[in-house]
């Protein structure tokens, strides 16, 4: 047998892809991953189609389709009072989480603390370790997942290369406010540590509350990288497709990784967002759309023995059990989609050290069926 070594000794299947399969073999309703079961808009399709029809079909430009990142400086810069020139700090990429192994890849070396903050998106931590670095992570606890600054203070060092930040949060469902920003200004200010803000459900904000994007603050801005998702923006969630915002001189070493781990990304796709992305209700809509999924699946859960706790943001809803069961977060999860034919995320699996505060999440964007037969399910616990 041929030796190997392991850059991720212990790393298995995602959870993601765990529960998503164990619901296909148990045919459950899948709250699991978040993924629509709706439709796109046909609109978008046929401009994508129109685009392979009219011969958009080679190699895009490596850092994407000129009119698509100038359609993006143009959003971000309105939206966020931000200065993103699309030539040189917009690169289209293959969906958020390539936006973010590449901006880790092009800046963390061997030895290199990058703090996250936990319960975090999974592919944080593996990827750090994968470049040698090490994890810092700051462990948030429900019902609020509130940052104790002054403690993440403390996890600073002379070592201390990149904070990873997500919001709105997946997947708690927490929004950073302004007060969590100027925490955050005040604790980098002075230093050269680097922000990767994973800002994936910038559109899907609830109850009026705002989307603090690190974009519009310029004491933070050139320090910054912002993934962002076209998947999660247009319910296409397979095509795959994303963008990452950075100041020049970090786009440089952004484009260098990304021209040998992706090069381009897939050009009909890039043709038919830039023509439909034209018309800003497409995006100005979508918190509107998704918080009336929030609060109709919130009403039915309502219903059930489960506690909810609150959702701010992304299309995620996290409820606790642990008034009720003293089961694990993992082990519940499977008993109902064995049990019950419904699919849930344990939010253990969020944490480095699997911390378990018996906590499962669920996906709302689904359609109205969807979410009614799921919870009449649920209410059999």
């Amino acid at each position: 047998m041929i030796a190997t070594y392991s850059k991720l000794p212990g790393t298995s299947n995602s959870i993601f892809s765990v529960m998503s399969q164990l619901a296909a073999e148990h045919n459950a309703i899948n709250l699991s991953q978040g993924f629509p079961d709706y439709d796109c808009d046909p609109k978008l399709i046929e401009f994508v189609a129109d685009a392979m029809k009219n011969g958009h079909n080679q190699y895009a430009p490596m850092a994407g389709i000129q009119s698509l990142r100038e359609l993006v400086a143009d959003k971000v810069n309105l939206q966020y009072g931000s200065n993103y020139h699309p030539d040189s700090e917009v690169t289209i990429t293959a969906g958020g989480t390539q936006a973010i192994f590449t901006a880790l890849t092009a800046c963390i070396q061997a030895g290199d603390e990058v703090i996250i903050f936990e319960p975090a998106y999974d592919c944080y931590a593996p990827t750090i370790k994968m470049l040698g670095g090490l994890v810092k992570s700051y462990e948030m606890a429900p019902p609020d997942y509130t940052i104790d600054w002054e403690m993440v203070k403390k996890l600073f060092t002379a070592s201390t290369k990149m904070i990873i930040l997500n919001s709105p949060h997946n997947p708690t469902g927490t929004v950073l406010s302004a007060k969590d920003i100027n925490a955050l200004i005040k604790l980098t200010k002075g230093t050269d540590v680097l922000i990767m803000s994973d800002e994936v459900y910038e559109h899907l904000v609830y109850d009026g509350v705002k989307h603090n994007s690190l974009a519009s603050y310029p004491e933070l801005r050139d320090r910054t990288f912002i993934a962002a998702s076209f998947g999660k923006l247009l319910h296409t969630t397979g095509w795959k497709a994303g963008y990452c915002i950075a100041p020049e001189q970090l786009m440089k070493e952004f484009r260098k990784i990304h021209q040998f781990n992706v090069f381009s990304v897939n050009t009909p796709m890039q043709v038919g967002i830039a023509n439909y992305l034209k018309d800003p209700a497409v995006y100005l809509g979508l918190a509107d759309f998704f918080q009336e999924k929030r609060d109709f699946f919130r009403s039915l859960l309502e219903q059930t023995k489960f506690k909810l706790l609150p959702c701010k943001g992304s299309y995620f809803q996290c409820v606790s059990y642990g008034h009720f069961s003293d089961e694990e977060d993992t082990v519940l999860a499977k008993r109902l989609i064995t049990d019950f034919g419904v699919a849930s995320i344990p939010v253990s699996a969020f944490y480095i050290r699997n911390t378990d505060h018996q906590v499962l999440r669920f996906c709302f964007a689904k359609r109205q069926d969807t979410l009614e037969k799921s919870v009449e399910r649920l209410m059999k616990l």
